[in-house]
């Protein structure tokens, strides 16, 4: 049995249950997984855990600094140790978008670091237009519009592929 650890950051929540559906489908196969704040897990015991899984989500184009600032910071641990990342984004609800080699926000986020992740994951998000502050709102639709996206103002939208994200934790268990 292995122990992975399962580190994210978020915009809105969504990645968080994200990592939730990994843990249960990496519980699930034997292993003990663990998910935590990416913000929290410095307080943590890295080498305690036999893989360590970073997911993070994009806001107009870009990853929270602190996801490439844990990853400068560990990334000696990290290569030791087998590892993955993934980033859960809106565009990736496009076909030509949804996979480690055709999405544009996780190649240029591989182009800007110096660590090369094991295991490379990409999920569509939740588009939450309700729960966004005015500013936000405002400019998603822009974008959206500008994408061939949905608009409507009232509209809540999960792209998620669940099996997608159930089929990369089986890789996760297996790659431990």
């Amino acid at each position: 049995m292995s122990s992975i650890l399962l580190v994210y950051s978020t915009t809105d929540g969504h990645t968080g249950l994200i990592c939730e559906r990994l843990r249960q489908v990496i519980e699930a196969l034997g292993h003990k997984a663990r998910v935590e704040l990416l913000a929290q897990a410095d307080g943590l015991d890295l080498e305690a855990f036999d893989a360590i899984v970073i997911g993070a989500s994009i806001r107009y184009g870009k990853h929270q600094p602190q996801v490439a600032q844990f990853i400068a910071r560990n990334q000696a641990l990290l290569e030791r140790k087998a590892n993955a990342f993934f980033t859960v984004n809106i565009v990736a609800r496009k076909p030509n978008k949804n996979r480690p080699e055709n999405n544009p926000y996780l190649l240029k986020f591989l182009r800007q670091i110096s660590w090369k992740p094991k295991l490379l994951g990409v999920f569509a998000g939740k588009l939450d237009y309700p729960r966004y502050r005015f500013f936000d709102r405002l400019m998603i639709r822009f974008i959206m519009l500008i994408t061939d996206g949905p608009t409507d103002p009232k509209a809540v939208i999960e792209f998620t592929d669940w099996n997608q994200v159930e089929a990369f934790g089986r890789q996760l268990a297996e790659a431990v």
